[in-house]
């Protein structure tokens, strides 16, 4: 089993930048595709992107983070991170990391949040306008 520890949030002004990351503890990293997804005060749990595991790098994201926000791995350091540029105040929401098993050599990348079995705890990114 894997282990998800979130780190990085913060307040930020809005046209500022922000790079969350993920440290994975237990488990082979690179036999898991990783995601970040958000939740908002008084929404639901949505994603924002993912990456294929082993050395595919594929990559999907949520249409409202397209051109601002890139996902990437090192699985060395067992880390997935987010780089967040052009923040807006609606991007405001605790961030979590999630992690689904895929085996090796699988370039799939999971988009719903059911498909995920691991979470972290979250971290918290405040964007002011």
């Amino acid at each position: 089993q894997v282990q998800l520890v979130e780190s990085g949030g913060g307040l930020v002004q809005a046209g500022g930048s922000l790079r969350v990351s993920c440290a994975a503890s237990g488990g082979t990293f690179s036999t898991y595709a990783m995601g970040w997804f958000r939740r908002a005060p008084g929404k639901e749990r949505e994603f924002v992107a993912a990456i294929s595991g082993s050395g595919f790098g594929r990559t999907s994201y949520a249409e409202f983070v397209k051109g601002r926000f890139t996902i990437s791995r090192d699985n060395a350091k067992k880390t997935v991170y987010l780089q967040m540029d052009s923040l807006k105040p609606e991007d405001t929401a605790v961030y979590y990391c999630a992690a689904r098993s895929v085996g090796f050599h699988n370039s799939y990348v999971p988009r719903g949040r059911d498909e995920y079995g691991y979470w972290g705890q979250g971290t918290q990114v405040t964007v002011s306008s």
